[in-house]
């Protein structure tokens, strides 16, 4: 099934959110691949990373700086779409979710090795901006939660802004939400404002975003849309992304954004590449679209009805390894990605879903080990960029793969042509490397070979540019 998120977690939570329909409809997943290059010649693949280890990662949405979205978000969300789609104590919510519960989760995710995505709303709910005040805390309070994002968060997570409020559309000429609709209403950016815009306008309100959290000093590399952003214009919103990410980081490479969530056991669940171009130039370009294989299990979006823990665990991965989402994703040698709101997990601080969360993530390591990979959702952006876009032509002595970017763990698989050759690896005017053979094992580390069955199976960090792997006897 392919979906927003939203839409999953009205189908599947049973907390009817409200939105209007075009944010519900079902949105046909974006095909703009653009250039591709020559197919690999028979026989040989490009595996998963390091090996073929399955990349991991965990996706959290409606995070920022000390709001608790759960308490602010839900009475515009009333006003624009119905008090009755709302009925729920948030008055009673607190509103703020303290640093020290990021501490607390940081803390056990470096311990386990977690990686993924984490939020930043800019204006989140129009209670402030993230990067000058935020009334109800004091400046240095805000700029302690900003420093403990950068310095403690950022290491092993991207950082994406969720549009610019995660509420009520803003004009970028003023700084101002939006006046009502003709009609009354008022305009969300989890509906359809994104109707006939065109790419220069979803770009620019995008930009705007990136802006703030650059302004903030926290750099990203990619964005989340908030909801339904975007359903009414999805050929233009990997464009749109893809420039407006460029024109505020214009260092970032390969610019990612997350948005859908796959359910179907039968889909692939690999990244999708998109808006190629000039592969074989200087200056290549595209955008990657990471989606999660399942929705937010933890419990309601905004915190106030978390799921029970042994249910939410199960779900994801059961205890023996039989089942559970996050177990047919490995099995499919897929990337396992993974989603909750940070108002859920936090749950209004009473352990629940974080409880879950603490569950699922020691039996993946438990159960599953070196054959999963950690990753932020850049890192799995970038190799699935390098796994699509790289060229393979195969040499009198090996193989030559030209890259329009470097990728670390580069695994290629070809078949076997000798039982104990010396592998080489030559890039550019670089010496060439000698790699390690290892016996059969998971995993592989940079610069080592292994024999399995009839091929041959190399990990290398690929360079940008053309690479040579050179086999000898």
């Amino acid at each position: 099934m392919r979906s927003t998120r939203r839409q999953f977690l009205a189908t599947t939570t049973g907390a009817a959110l409200g939105i209007p329909s075009v944010g519900r409809a079902a949105v046909p997943f974006p095909e703009n691949p653009g250039e591709r290059p020559v197919p690999p010649p028979d026989g040989v693949s490009i595996r998963n990373p390091f090996g073929g280890r399955v990349p991991v990662s965990f996706v959290i949405d409606d995070s920022t700086c000390l709001v608790n979205m759960g308490h602010y978000c839900i009475p515009q969300f009333a006003e624009a779409w119905g008090k009755k789609n709302y009925h729920v104590p948030w008055r009673t919510w607190p509103r703020e979710i303290p640093d020290d519960f990021v501490r607390e989760f940081g803390d056990f995710c470096r311990n386990e090795g977690v990686k993924g995505k984490y939020s930043i709303v800019p204006y989140p709910a129009m209670v402030g901006w993230v990067d000058r005040e935020m009334p109800g805390w004091s400046r240095r309070e805000l700029v302690a939660s900003r420093n403990l994002v950068r310095d403690f968060i950022m290491p092993d997570w991207d950082i994406h802004p969720e549009m610019i409020s995660h509420t009520r559309v803003m004009d970028t000429k003023t700084g101002r939400p939006l006046p009502r609709r003709p009609e009354g209403g008022y305009w969300m950016e989890n509906g359809g404002w994104c109707a006939g815009k065109s790419v220069d306008e979803i770009a620019d309100y995008i930009a705007y975003a990136l802006r703030i959290l650059k302004q903030a000093e926290l750099p990203c590399e990619g964005f989340t849309t908030p909801g339904g952003f975007g359903n009414p214009a999805k050929d233009f919103l990997e464009a749109a992304g893809l420039n407006a990410i460029r024109s505020v980081f214009p260092e970032t490479e390969i610019p990612h954004y997350f948005k859908y969530v796959l359910t179907d056991r039968n889909e692939s669940l690999a990244p999708r590449v998109e808006r190629a171009r000039g592969i074989a130039g200087a200056s290549p370009e595209c955008i990657v679209n990471v989606p999660s294989c399942t929705g937010d299990w933890f419990g309601a979006w905004h915190g106030g009805a978390p799921n029970p823990t042994g249910e939410t665990i199960d779900r994801h991965i059961c205890e023996d390894l039989s089942g559970g989402r996050l177990v047919e994703a490995i099995r499919q040698e897929e990337p396992a990605v993974f989603l909750t709101h940070w108002p859920s997990l936090y749950s209004n601080g009473n352990d629940i879903a974080f409880a879950a969360f603490r569950g699922i993530v020691e039996r993946l390591n438990a159960g599953f080990g070196e054959k999963i990979c950690w990753m932020k959702m850049s890192e799995i952006a970038r190799y699935w960029a390098a796994k699509e876009l790289t060229a393979v032509e195969k040499t009198e002595t090996g193989f030559r793969l030209a890259t329009p970017w470097a990728a670390p763990g580069f695994t290629i698989q070809f078949p076997l042509t000798s039982e104990n050759p010396s592998i080489r690896l030559a890039a550019g005017t670089e010496e060439e490397v000698a790699f390690r053979r290892v016996e059969k094992g998971i995993g592989l580390e940079p610069n080592t070979y292994r024999k399995t069955r009839d091929t041959w199976e190399v990990c290398f960090s690929l360079p940008k540019g053309t690479t040579e792997i050179r086999m000898i006897g």
